[in-house]
C-alpha cells in the first residue's frame, strides 16, 4: 500500500463500532490521502453494552443438543421475558460481572440469576430458596449469610452474590473442575450429583452431565443456562432482542454505621422508599437492624449528597421514638409486634432483663417515621399484599396452634397444602410459628364447621366520638397492630369522628 512521503505527527483514537478502536494517524498536507487504519479490539471493559461484555468472555463448551434446543424454543416464544428480566438486572448486573471477573469464573455464571429468579431479588421458591440467586437457609448460613428478623442476607445483592459465587467455586473444586457438574449441584445439591456420578461409574457409563440420571428440574437447569448463552452469543439468528445495558457502575455501597429508618435514608438519598428497598432487598423491616455496621446500596450519582446529609444527621435523629405506658395484660412480645420492632431492642433500649414488665411504667420504643404502607417492600407489606390477593370466595383465617403443620391444616379445610403456602408467601417446607395467622381461601360450597374456624369479611367502620384504635380492636375482636396495618396508621395517630376504618373481621365473633 502506498503511503508516499507522509509524516506522522500524532495519533488520534476514533471509535468506529462497539467492538473496535481505530488508531488513525494524523498526516501532513503533503501526505497521500490513503490512510490504513490500525484496528485494535476493545477489551470487555471498554465496550458500551454490558451484555456484550459478558458475551465476550464466555468459556463454557458451546453445546446445542436437543435439551438446549428445547429451552431455546421456550425463550424464542417468550421474547418479552428478556426485556422484563433486563430491566430488573440493570442496577445489579455490573457489580455481579465485576465480581465474577475478579474470581476468573466463566461469565456464563452472570446469566444464572436469570434461570434462578429472572433477577427478582424478592423471589421466594417452593424449596424455601430466597433472593435472585435462590439460596436456601442452610446454604446461606454455611456461606456466611446472616438471616434474622430484621435482615435476610440471601436477598442482599452484594452479600448473596458473594455467597453464591463462593458456593459455585466450592462445587467446581469438589467436582474436579467440571463446571456443568458444579452448576447441576448448585441446583440439586452436591450429594445428589455425587451419587449420580458414582452410580454411572459403577455401571461403566459416562459421567458427563448429559449422561447422569438427575431430577427433571436439574436436567432442565443447565440447558436453560446454556440456551441463554447461545441466545446472547447469536441473538440475530434466534430473533431475540437483548436491551442495551450501559457498561457502567450504577450503584455504590455506603456504610451508615448505625441503625436508620429506611424512609429517612431514602429521603437523605433523594430517592423513593420503593427504590431504596429494590436496591437493598435484604432489609425485612422499616429500619436496619439495631446493632452492627450497615451498608446501603445507592445510585452512584446520589452517594455524595447522601453522605453529606447523613453526616449532618445525629445518630439519635435517625430513628423516631415513642413512650409507651405498660397496661394490664401487656407482654413484651405483644408490645414489640404492635410497634413493628423486636423484643430484643425493647429490652436493650430500656435495660430490661428477661420478660418482666410493670404496669404503669413507660417504655422507650423506636417507631417508623412514616405510615407502614410507605414501606411497601418490607417483609410485612409484601406478606399483606400476598395474603390480600383474592383466591376464592370465602377468606378464612387459621391461627397456628401447637401440633399444626401445613398437611393437617390443609386436610382440615380440604385444600392443597401447597396452595396454603402460596397464599401466605411460604414454602411448603417452612416451619409454622405458633400464633401465626394463615389465610385460607375456600369455595362457596365449602362451609367451615369446626368451632375453631373463622369466616372473615372486609368491613368499613365509621369512627365515633371517644373511639380509639384499642377500643375498635377490642370491639371487633382483632389486634391493634392489624388495625394499624390495614389502615396505614401511626401508633401515635388520633382517630377523628367520621373517619372510615377498614377492618377484616370474623363475622361469627361480632356480638354488637
Amino acid at each position: 500500500m502506498l503511503a508516499g512521503c507522509q509524516t506522522t505527527t500524532s495519533v488520534q483514537s476514533v471509535s468506529t463500532s462497539d467492538d473496535t478502536i481505530v488508531n488513525k494517524p494524523l498526516v501532513s498536507k503533503e501526505a497521500v490521502d490513503i490512510v490504513v487504519p490500525d484496528v485494535v479490539a476493545k477489551t470487555p471493559e471498554q465496550v458500551d453494552n454490558l451484555w456484550r461484555r459478558i458475551q465476550m468472555q464466555f468459556s463454557l463448551p458451546r453445546t446445542i443438543n436437543s435439551q438446549v434446543k428445547s429451552q431455546l424454543q421456550w425463550y424464542k416464544k417468550h421474547p418479552k421475558y428478556i426485556d422484563r428480566m433486563s430491566k430488573r438486572a440493570a442496577p445489579y448486573l455490573y457489580l455481579i460481572v465485576e465480581e465474577i471477573e475478579k474470581r476468573e469464573m466463566p461469565l456464563e455464571i452472570a446469566l444464572l440469576p436469570i434461570v434462578e429468579s429472572a433477577f427478582d431479588p424478592f423471589a421466594y421458591s417452593h424449596g424455601a430458596a430466597s433472593g435472585m440467586w435462590q439460596i436456601i437457609g442452610d446454604t446461606g448460613k454455611r456461606f456466611g449469610l446472616e438471616q434474622n428478623w430484621w435482615y435476610d442476607g440471601r436477598r442482599d445483592v452484594i452479600a448473596s452474590t458473594g455467597a453464591a459465587l463462593d458456593y459455585l467455586q466450592f462445587l467446581h473444586k469438589h467436582f474436579k473442575g467440571d463446571w456443568l457438574h458444579a452448576l447441576a449441584a448448585y441446583n440439586s445439591g452436591e450429594g445428589r450429583v455425587g451419587r449420580a456420578i458414582r452410580k454411572n461409574k459403577k455401571a461403566g457409563k459416562s459421567i458427563d452431565f448429559w449422561s447422569l440420571k438427575l431430577p427433571a428440574e436439574t436436567r432442565d437447569y443447565v440447558p436453560k443456562l446454556l440456551a441463554l448463552s447461545v441466545l446472547l452469543n447469536d441473538p440475530e439468528l434466534y430473533k431475540i432482542h437483548w436491551p442495551v445495558l450501559a457498561n457502567v457502575k450504577r450503584v455504590e455501597q455506603v456504610n451508615v454505621k448505625s441503625q436508620i429508618d429506611l424512609a429517612l435514608a431514602a429521603k437523605l438519598a433523594g430517592i423513593s422508599v420503593k427504590e431504596l428497598y429494590l436496591l437493598n432487598p435484604g432489609f425485612n423491616r422499616w429500619a436496619t437492624a439495631p446493632k452492627g455496621d450497615h451498608t446501603l446500596l445507592l445510585p452512584h450519582e446520589r452517594v455524595k449528597s447522601f453522605i453529606d446529609a447523613l453526616d449532618k444527621t445525629p445518630i439519635e435523629k435517625r430513628l423516631n421514638w415513642t413512650r409507651y405506658k405498660i397496661k394490664s395484660g401487656d407482654t413484651l412480645g405483644q408490645i414489640a409486634q404492635s410497634h413493628q420492632t423486636s423484643t430484643a431492642i425493647i429490652r436493650d433500649v430500656n435495660k430490661i432483663q428477661g420478660n418482666n414488665i410493670r404496669i404503669g411504667k413507660f417504655l422507650l420504643i423506636p417507631i417508623a417515621s412514616n405510615k407502614m404502607t410507605d414501606y411497601q417492600l418490607s417483609s410485612d407489606a409484601r406478606l399483606a399484599i400476598t395474603q390480600g390477593r383474592k383466591r376464592g370466595k370465602v377468606k378464612t383465617i387459621h391461627k397456628v396452634k401447637p401440633g399444626d403443620n401445613l398437611w393437617n391444616i390443609a386436610k382440615k379445610y380440604k385444600v392443597n397444602h401447597r396452595s396454603i403456602a402460596k397464599w401466605n408467601a411460604m414454602a411448603p417446607t417452612d416451619r409454622l410459628r405458633l400464633g401465626r395467622s394463615l389465610v385460607i381461601w375456600l369455595d362457596t360450597k365449602q362451609s367451615p364447621t369446626d368451632s375453631g374456624n373463622q369466616i372473615v369479611r372486609a368491613i368499613t367502620y365509621r369512627v365515633r366520638s371517644g373511639d380509639s384504635i384499642a377500643k375498635i380492636a377490642q370491639k371487633f375482636n382483632v389486634k391493634m397492630k392489624d388495625v394499624i396495618r390495614w389502615n396505614a396508621l401511626n401508633i401515635k395517630s388520633y382517630l377523628q369522628p367520621g373517619q372510615r376504618i377498614k377492618l377484616h373481621v370474623d363475622v361469627t365473633q361480632i356480638t354488637s
